[in-house]
């Protein structure tokens, strides 16, 4: 498993409640494992994770719930794709455990908020309510532990094509379903020589120019809203690609997606903000025992970025529309 680490510091943020928004019927999950939380840290961010298409990967997300254990997660939109249930219903048993140990985390106190994103928009119209202890919100401020305040948006309304030619959203969601099953094909000849998991998307995103500059252009557009509303950075998912750097003295953080990368954001007790890449785990076929402490896990090189004044716990920011979680 690769980290990718930032030292960063914010607070918890809290967020409305949904109903029912999830796909039903939910078969019960069986019973956790004693003890499975290997891996404590304040705060988790995931996102992207397309329940309901056949490119989740839900039993490696599964795992990642199962070791990770946090008083806050927030699921920053595209949890369920309800764009490809509309075309075609794809709901296997994995998705339903999935939904399940969310509403389990929630039982069990830790605080989890929905900010839906496109493809789950339909969660929209219950903004503010309740669903099984999951809270549902438009955006959010989480406060990290050294009094950081982080903005949590899907990202899909800095998106020129969802925004103003949704028709053209739906075509390219399309293409990326047709490349997403061209690569299964394609990595499942690649298992059976022996060779690691490769994924097609990301390098034509990685090549293609037009690409490159969109995610460049979208990180920029979030980091300026973000210092608009007067925040120390944004945490946002929507283009499936992980990152975690400073643009213009705002931290940008994205949480990549469960469907190619494998990637988490998470807070550790000291407010520091680390990527986790699960995709060495999931490839290497490993179960649920997870490393007992970080430093048992691979580390990249760290990302170091000029801290920001401390600010006062409760100070008042310009906030915008978000509803701002206490620690």
């Amino acid at each position: 498993m690769r980290w990718t680490s930032l030292s960063f510091r914010a607070t918890g943020t809290r967020m409305a409640s949904a109903p029912d928004a999830w796909p039903s019927p939910i078969a019960p999950l069986p019973p956790d494992d004693e003890g499975e939380g290997r891996l404590q840290v304040r705060s988790v961010w995931i996102s992207d994770v397309h329940l309901g298409t056949p490119g989740c990967q839900a039993v490696a997300l599964l795992d990642f719930l199962k070791t990770v254990e946090s008083q806050h997660l927030y699921l920053v939109g595209d949890i369920v794709d309800g764009w490809q249930l509309r075309r075609s219903w794809y709901w296997p048993q994995a998705h339903n455990d999935v939904v399940q140990k969310l509403l389990r985390k929630a039982r069990k106190g830790t605080r989890v908020v929905f900010v839906p994103g496109n493809h789950d928009e339909f969660a929209r119209k219950y903004l503010g309510h309740d669903f099984g202890g999951i809270e549902v919100l438009e955006d959010c401020v989480h406060v990290t532990a050294d009094g950081r305040r982080l903005w949590i948006t899907h990202g899909d309304y800095f998106d020129g094509v969802i925004q103003c030619a949704k028709w053209l959203a739906h075509v390219g969601d399309s293409a990326y379903e047709f490349t997403l099953r061209l690569n299964r094909h394609f990595n499942s000849l690649r298992a059976r020589l022996g060779l690691p998991y490769w994924s097609l998307s990301k390098y034509l995103k990685l090549k293609v120019k037009r690409a490159v500059s969109f995610i460049g252009d979208f990180e920029h557009a979030v980091a300026r809203e973000a210092r608009r509303r007067g925040v120390h950075g944004v945490v946002c998912g929507h283009i499936h690609h992980a990152e975690l750097r400073e643009i213009d003295g705002i931290v940008y953080a994205n949480d990549g997606d469960w469907v190619e990368s494998l990637t988490a954001l998470v807070e550790h007790v000291d407010g520091r903000l680390e990527i986790l890449d699960w995709s060495h785990r999931a490839s290497s076929g490993r179960g649920s025992r997870a490393p007992q402490t970080a430093g048992a896990v691979r580390a990249a090189t760290p990302v170091s970025v000029v801290q920001p004044p401390k600010a006062k716990l409760g100070a008042g920011v310009g906030l915008g529309a978000g509803t701002e979680l206490a620690a």
